[in-house]
Protein backbone atom coordinates (compact mmCIF):
# COMPACT_ATOMS: atom_id res chain seq x y z
CA UNK A 1 0.00 0.00 0.00
CA UNK A 2 1.26 3.50 -0.68
CA UNK A 3 2.20 5.65 2.30
CA UNK A 4 -0.69 7.72 3.60
CA UNK A 5 -0.03 11.22 4.87
CA UNK A 6 -1.90 12.86 7.74
CA UNK A 7 -5.39 13.79 6.54
CA UNK A 8 -5.34 11.27 3.68
CA UNK A 9 -7.16 7.98 3.28
CA UNK A 10 -5.76 5.18 1.16
CA UNK A 11 -8.33 2.76 -0.23
CA UNK A 12 -8.05 -0.52 -2.06
CA UNK A 13 -10.75 -2.93 -3.15
CA UNK A 14 -10.70 -6.59 -3.96
CA UNK A 15 -13.84 -8.72 -3.77
CA UNK A 16 -11.87 -11.83 -2.79
CA UNK A 17 -10.36 -10.43 0.43
CA UNK A 18 -13.42 -11.21 2.57
CA UNK A 19 -13.38 -14.90 1.60
CA UNK A 20 -9.61 -15.47 1.45
CA UNK A 21 -8.52 -17.34 4.59
CA UNK A 22 -5.12 -15.62 4.88
CA UNK A 23 -6.34 -12.08 4.28
CA UNK A 24 -7.43 -11.08 7.84
CA UNK A 25 -4.04 -11.95 9.40
CA UNK A 26 -2.08 -10.35 6.57
CA UNK A 27 -4.06 -7.11 6.63
CA UNK A 28 -3.90 -6.97 10.43
CA UNK A 29 -0.10 -7.45 10.31
CA UNK A 30 0.12 -4.56 7.82
CA UNK A 31 -2.14 -2.23 9.82
CA UNK A 32 -4.27 -3.10 12.85
CA UNK A 33 -6.15 0.22 12.45
CA UNK A 34 -7.45 -0.60 8.98
CA UNK A 35 -11.17 0.04 8.51
CA UNK A 36 -12.88 -2.57 6.40
CA UNK A 37 -15.89 -2.12 4.13
CA UNK A 38 -17.72 -5.23 3.01
CA UNK A 39 -20.54 -5.08 0.48
CA UNK A 40 -22.93 -8.00 0.95
CA UNK A 41 -26.04 -8.95 -0.93
CA UNK A 42 -28.63 -11.68 -0.83
CA UNK A 43 -26.43 -14.80 -1.08
CA UNK A 44 -28.79 -16.59 -3.49
CA UNK A 45 -28.86 -13.63 -5.90
CA UNK A 46 -25.09 -13.32 -5.43
CA UNK A 47 -24.58 -17.00 -6.38
CA UNK A 48 -26.73 -16.62 -9.51
CA UNK A 49 -24.80 -13.46 -10.42
CA UNK A 50 -21.49 -15.28 -9.92
CA UNK A 51 -22.72 -18.07 -12.20
CA UNK A 52 -23.91 -15.53 -14.80
CA UNK A 53 -20.46 -13.93 -14.93
CA UNK A 54 -18.75 -17.31 -15.34
CA UNK A 55 -21.29 -18.33 -17.98
CA UNK A 56 -20.49 -15.19 -20.01
CA UNK A 57 -16.84 -16.29 -20.19
CA UNK A 58 -17.43 -20.04 -20.50
CA UNK A 59 -20.81 -20.78 -22.13
CA UNK A 60 -20.16 -24.55 -21.98
CA UNK A 61 -20.27 -24.86 -18.16
CA UNK A 62 -22.90 -27.12 -16.54
CA UNK A 63 -26.25 -25.70 -15.42
CA UNK A 64 -26.52 -23.65 -12.24
CA UNK A 65 -28.68 -26.37 -10.70
CA UNK A 66 -26.13 -29.13 -11.32
CA UNK A 67 -23.32 -27.04 -9.81
CA UNK A 68 -25.33 -25.86 -6.78
CA UNK A 69 -26.25 -29.34 -5.53
CA UNK A 70 -24.21 -32.42 -4.68
CA UNK A 71 -27.50 -34.33 -4.84
CA UNK A 72 -30.47 -32.34 -6.10
CA UNK A 73 -33.01 -35.07 -5.32
CA UNK A 74 -31.93 -35.06 -1.67
CA UNK A 75 -31.54 -31.25 -1.74
CA UNK A 76 -27.87 -31.42 -0.68
CA UNK A 77 -26.27 -28.07 -1.49
CA UNK A 78 -22.65 -28.18 -2.63
CA UNK A 79 -20.90 -25.91 -0.12
CA UNK A 80 -17.60 -26.49 -1.93
CA UNK A 81 -18.77 -24.63 -5.06
CA UNK A 82 -17.29 -21.14 -4.75
CA UNK A 83 -20.52 -19.42 -5.84
CA UNK A 84 -22.22 -21.00 -2.79
CA UNK A 85 -19.25 -20.74 -0.41
CA UNK A 86 -18.84 -16.98 -0.83
CA UNK A 87 -22.36 -16.34 0.51
CA UNK A 88 -21.62 -18.01 3.87
CA UNK A 89 -20.92 -14.57 5.32
CA UNK A 90 -21.01 -15.63 9.00
CA UNK A 91 -18.20 -18.15 8.46
CA UNK A 92 -15.99 -15.56 6.75
CA UNK A 93 -16.76 -12.92 9.37
CA UNK A 94 -15.66 -15.24 12.19
CA UNK A 95 -12.13 -15.24 10.73
CA UNK A 96 -12.07 -11.44 10.45
CA UNK A 97 -13.26 -10.95 14.03
CA UNK A 98 -10.21 -12.87 15.27
CA UNK A 99 -8.04 -10.03 13.92
CA UNK A 100 -10.25 -6.92 13.93
CA UNK A 101 -12.83 -5.54 16.39
CA UNK A 102 -16.36 -5.30 14.97
CA UNK A 103 -16.21 -1.47 15.15
CA UNK A 104 -13.61 -1.51 12.33
CA UNK A 105 -15.94 -3.30 9.91
CA UNK A 106 -18.85 -1.75 8.06
CA UNK A 107 -21.23 -3.98 6.14
CA UNK A 108 -22.89 -2.26 3.21
CA UNK A 109 -26.10 -3.69 1.78
CA UNK A 110 -25.69 -4.29 -1.95
CA UNK A 111 -29.47 -4.10 -2.39
CA UNK A 112 -29.68 -0.76 -0.57
CA UNK A 113 -26.69 0.51 -2.52
CA UNK A 114 -28.80 0.06 -5.67
CA UNK A 115 -32.03 1.46 -4.14
CA UNK A 116 -30.46 4.34 -2.19
CA UNK A 117 -26.82 4.86 -3.18
CA UNK A 118 -26.50 8.23 -1.42
CA UNK A 119 -27.92 6.81 1.82
CA UNK A 120 -25.57 3.83 1.89
CA UNK A 121 -22.60 5.99 0.90
CA UNK A 122 -23.58 8.39 3.69
CA UNK A 123 -23.03 5.51 6.13
CA UNK A 124 -19.66 4.83 4.47
CA UNK A 125 -18.61 8.47 4.72
CA UNK A 126 -19.59 8.54 8.41
CA UNK A 127 -17.71 5.31 9.11
CA UNK A 128 -14.56 6.67 7.46
CA UNK A 129 -14.86 9.99 9.31
CA UNK A 130 -15.40 11.92 6.09
CA UNK A 131 -17.61 14.94 5.56
CA UNK A 132 -20.84 13.92 3.83
CA UNK A 133 -20.50 15.31 0.32
CA UNK A 134 -22.16 12.57 -1.75
CA UNK A 135 -25.92 13.04 -2.07
CA UNK A 136 -28.83 12.04 -4.30
CA UNK A 137 -27.95 14.80 -6.74
CA UNK A 138 -24.83 12.84 -7.75
CA UNK A 139 -26.77 9.84 -9.12
CA UNK A 140 -29.22 8.83 -11.81
CA UNK A 141 -30.75 5.40 -12.34
CA UNK A 142 -29.65 3.68 -15.55
CA UNK A 143 -32.67 1.64 -16.70
CA UNK A 144 -30.58 -0.50 -19.06
CA UNK A 145 -28.10 -1.53 -16.36
CA UNK A 146 -30.57 -1.62 -13.50
CA UNK A 147 -28.05 0.27 -11.36
CA UNK A 148 -27.50 3.85 -10.24
CA UNK A 149 -24.69 5.68 -12.01
CA UNK A 150 -22.69 8.78 -11.17
CA UNK A 151 -24.03 11.79 -13.08
CA UNK A 152 -20.55 13.06 -13.77
CA UNK A 153 -17.31 11.49 -12.65
CA UNK A 154 -14.76 13.84 -11.09
CA UNK A 155 -12.65 15.44 -13.84
CA UNK A 156 -14.85 14.04 -16.60
CA UNK A 157 -17.51 15.55 -18.77
CA UNK A 158 -19.66 12.44 -18.94
CA UNK A 159 -21.50 10.11 -16.55
CA UNK A 160 -19.83 7.03 -15.09
CA UNK A 161 -21.63 3.72 -14.81
CA UNK A 162 -20.59 0.21 -13.86
CA UNK A 163 -18.75 -1.73 -16.57
CA UNK A 164 -20.04 -4.24 -19.09
CA UNK A 165 -19.73 -7.13 -16.64
CA UNK A 166 -22.37 -5.59 -14.33
CA UNK A 167 -26.12 -5.58 -14.87
CA UNK A 168 -26.28 -8.61 -17.15
CA UNK A 169 -29.61 -10.44 -17.18
CA UNK A 170 -29.52 -13.63 -15.10
CA UNK A 171 -30.54 -16.99 -16.56
CA UNK A 172 -33.89 -18.48 -15.52
CA UNK A 173 -33.40 -20.66 -12.45
CA UNK A 174 -36.05 -23.10 -11.26
CA UNK A 175 -38.05 -21.57 -8.39
CA UNK A 176 -37.67 -24.75 -6.29
CA UNK A 177 -33.89 -24.47 -6.60
CA UNK A 178 -33.98 -20.86 -5.39
CA UNK A 179 -36.27 -21.78 -2.46
CA UNK A 180 -33.98 -24.66 -1.44
CA UNK A 181 -30.97 -22.31 -1.52
CA UNK A 182 -32.83 -19.71 0.58
CA UNK A 183 -33.59 -22.45 3.12
CA UNK A 184 -29.92 -23.49 3.07
CA UNK A 185 -28.65 -19.94 3.69
CA UNK A 186 -31.27 -18.98 6.31
CA UNK A 187 -29.35 -20.19 9.42
CA UNK A 188 -26.10 -18.67 8.13
CA UNK A 189 -27.87 -15.37 7.44
CA UNK A 190 -29.43 -15.31 10.92
CA UNK A 191 -26.01 -15.88 12.49
CA UNK A 192 -24.52 -13.14 10.30
CA UNK A 193 -27.29 -10.72 11.35
CA UNK A 194 -26.58 -11.51 15.01
CA UNK A 195 -22.84 -11.03 14.54
CA UNK A 196 -23.24 -7.67 12.79
CA UNK A 197 -26.23 -6.46 14.78
CA UNK A 198 -27.94 -5.72 11.47
CA UNK A 199 -30.74 -7.58 9.66
CA UNK A 200 -30.08 -7.35 5.93
CA UNK A 201 -33.44 -8.98 5.13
Amino acid sequence: MPRTLEGQITMEKTPSYFVTREAPARISAMSKDTKLLVVVRDPVTRAVSDYTQTLSKRPDIPSFESLAFRNRTAGLVDRAWSAIQIGLYAEHLERWLRHFPARQLLFVSGERLVRDPAGELGRVQDFLGLKRIISDKHFYFNQTKGFPCLKKAEGSGRPHCLGKTKGRPHPEIDGQVLRRLRDFYRPFNRKFYQMTGHDFG
